[in-house]
């Protein structure tokens, strides 16, 4: 599964890597269980971009906690400097892949930083 918006695109690290995944980015805080580093084949681990530790236990994905982590993960990405880096990784690589840990496709970090990045 990857779902793109510009130039990114966000996809499990359990996926296979692809020729087309571009510049491979793990915006995961912590690495993945069960991920060698070959396998995971990035180009960079920018730890920066995700949640902060109190935020990522706070939410302990949790569905009914979403829409609260989502607002405070957008105001930590307003004010990190981490999020520059990816959009310069963007303008200099073309397509840049945020991979992400999480089980759930639709309520994670991943997902909130794709969007906050297409606005």
């Amino acid at each position: 599964m990857d779902e793109s918006t510009g130039n990114f695109v966000i996809k499990r690290i359990y996926d296979e890597p692809a020729d087309d995944d571009g510049y491979r980015v793990l915006v995961d805080r912590l690495w993945p269980r069960g991920v060698s580093k070959d396998r995971a084949q990035l180009q960079l681990w920018l730890k920066e971009v995700a949640p902060s530790a109190p935020l990522r236990t706070e939410f302990a994905h949790m569905q009914e906690r979403f829409a609260a982590f989502r607002a405070a993960y957008e105001a930590e990405l307003a004010t990190n400097p981490a999020v520059d880096t990816l959009r310069d990784l963007a303008a200099g690589h073309g397509k840049v892949t945020l991979l992400f840990g999480a089980r759930d496709l639709e309520t994670n970090h991943a997902r909130v930083l794709l969007e906050f990045l297409q606005r």
